[in-house]
């Protein structure tokens, strides 16, 4: 008597942890360019002050636009995607590791090359929420 009392009413499901809408490549994208941006006023400031706060800056937007990936692939990518979309798994991959060498480097062409990963990631994205 008490199971049934207790007993879900309504049984839902949904492909990521929450009902989708709070996931978008655009966070990590936002973290990335200032990524790029930090490195760009890197270069152009010889001060060392300066310089010892861009680079903990750029590493902290690193770290975060790294976070916002893993999350895309963790918690909303499911097994439909990576079946559309078979070179996902490597390319959130190379995304994480692009970050990891941006967060590294100085050099504007590392944030680039991280930017031009989150786009293609966000081009699957976008697909994937159209079907």
């Amino acid at each position: 008597m008490l199971s049934r009392l207790f007993a879900p009413k309504v049984k839902v499901s949904a492909h990521c942890d929450l009902p989708c809408g709070v996931y978008d490549p655009a966070q990590a994208r936002i973290e990335a360019e200032s990524v790029k941006a930090v490195q760009e006023k890197y270069q152009a400031n010889e001060d060392p002050h300066f310089r010892a706060r861009a680079t903990v800056i750029k590493e902290q937007r690193a770290e975060l636009a790294k976070h916002h990936i893993s999350v895309l692939w963790s918690d909303y990518f499911k097994p439909p995607h990576f079946e559309k979309y078979p070179e996902l798994h490597q390319l959130v991959n190379d995304a994480l590791k692009a970050l990891s060498a941006a967060k590294a480097s100085t050099d504007p062409a590392t944030g680039q090359k991280a930017l031009d990963y989150i786009a293609q990631i966000d081009k699957i994205f976008w697909e994937t929420k159209k079907a």
